[in-house]
């Protein structure tokens, strides 16, 4: 194995070792979250601020959302580990992987490419409604973290506002992460398919100098027989 895909494998090693960390920093938080919240969840949830006692009456949003983030993140950890496992015993044989479970690995990293990409874009968005409706009592989101304004669900809240910092913080760098992985595994499948035309153009040179070998004896023997009827004649 060459010194490129060595870098490109261990580049690849790398990649998924930092995956796995920040699948964490996605399905930890959500997770304490929803237990804080008592299986609600925050995200897209609205509401009205009651002015009789100051309390948040709360609209709440789909667990949909709050469950598609941690399922995100379970699932980026398992591929992560899987990954990391794989392409170590790789580069401990000092081999590589085949074409077809690099194809494999390039479509997996796109698909896990986009679902990060949805956890991410919903827990922005669905934070930032949130935050608008908390807005309208508290300064900022930060300030009420911690404030009792929805004693009737019974939800701690002194924790959201860094949790869901947080799960954004890992979802969009999972996000960026996920894109570099893309990345590498599609240039594997260059590397494959550059190495293939190189053996087929390898191929059809052998067999053309193979062709050519033994055509040459017939065209010598051809030129031999043209030049003694030529002379032939003479002779007679």
């Amino acid at each position: 194995m060459t010194m490129p895909s060595n870098m490109l494998l261990l580049s690849q090693i790398a990649g998924y070792v930092i995956a796995l960390i920040l699948s964490l920093c996605i399905t930890i938080p959500m997770a304490l979250h929803q237990d804080e919240f008592r299986g609600h969840c925050l995200l897209f949830s609205t509401g009205i601020w009651q002015e009789n006692d100051g309390q948040f009456k709360i609209d709440w949003a789909s667990q949909a959302y709050c469950n598609f983030t941690i399922f995100v993140g379970v699932l980026l950890f398992v591929i992560s580990a899987i990954q990391v496992y794989r392409m170590a015993r790789f580069a401990h044989k000092n081999t590589d992987s085949t074409f077809l479970s690099s194809f494999a690995d390039a479509v997996t990293c796109i698909v896990l490419c986009t679902f990060t990409l949805i956890s991410a874009l919903m827990i922005t968005l669905g934070f930032k409604t949130w935050c608008n409706e908390i807005s309208k009592r508290f300064p900022s989101c930060e300030i009420a973290a911690g404030s009792a304004f929805d004693l009737k669900d019974g939800i701690d809240t002194s924790g959201f506002y860094i949790e869901l910092g947080a799960a954004q913080f890992g979802a969009w760098v999972s996000f960026s992460c996920w894109v570099f992985l893309s990345v590498c595994a599609l240039l594997k499948l260059c590397r494959f398919h550059a190495i293939e035309n190189m053996r087929v153009s390898m191929l059809r040179e052998r067999q053309r100098l193979i062709n050519e070998a033994h055509t040459s004896p017939k065209s010598r023997d051809h030129s031999l027989n043209k030049q003694w009827e030529n002379q032939a004649p003479s002779l007679t």
